[in-house]
């Protein structure tokens, strides 16, 4: 004999629905919070410390064309001309980045810059006797003359 089932026994399907509803609920969570975790490892495990290598190569060669600055400065004649050519890496992380004198008398600091990060480093020494201008970029040699009747123009 067959067992009859009242309409309240009688599954509507309920319970199908509900599991799928809570599937679809869960991995669309998970989807937006694999999202949100995309964007930011990006930023902070890969540009973070990009930028903080920038900041200390930055540092270390405004050092080394000061220090460069200075052994001309050192050298030079009391007349006539001395150049000298140098070298300074292509790129940092990837990026060129550029050179410049800043300031005047006896505040010129060397800056080195790309994009928002920058260093400044101080021309050790020579700032109140001489001036130092001048600008250049990472691509290729680079070049400091000093001339004891100064420079016009060039």
């Amino acid at each position: 004999m067959k067992r009859q089932t009242s309409s309240t026994e009688a599954g509507t399907g309920e319970g199908g629905v509900t599991n799928l509803m809570e599937y679809i609920s869960v991995t669309s969570i998970l989807l937006i919070l694999l999202v949100v975790v995309m964007f930011t490892v990006n930023a902070v495990f890969m540009e973070g410390p990009a930028n903080t290598l920038r900041f200390y190569a930055f540092t270390d060669i405004g050092n080394g064309i000061s220090v460069r600055i200075v052994d001309i400065y050192i050298l030079a004649p009391e007349t006539g001309t001395i150049t000298t050519k140098f070298d300074i890496p292509d790129d940092v992380a990837g990026d060129g980045y550029f050179v410049e004198v800043e300031g005047e008398s006896t505040a010129q600091k060397i800056l080195v810059e790309r994009g928002d990060i920058k260093s400044r480093i101080a021309i050790a020494g020579i700032g109140s006797s001489k001036a130092v201008t001048g600008r250049t970029t990472s691509q290729g040699w680079n070049v400091i003359r000093y001339n004891s009747a100064g420079f016009t123009g060039e």
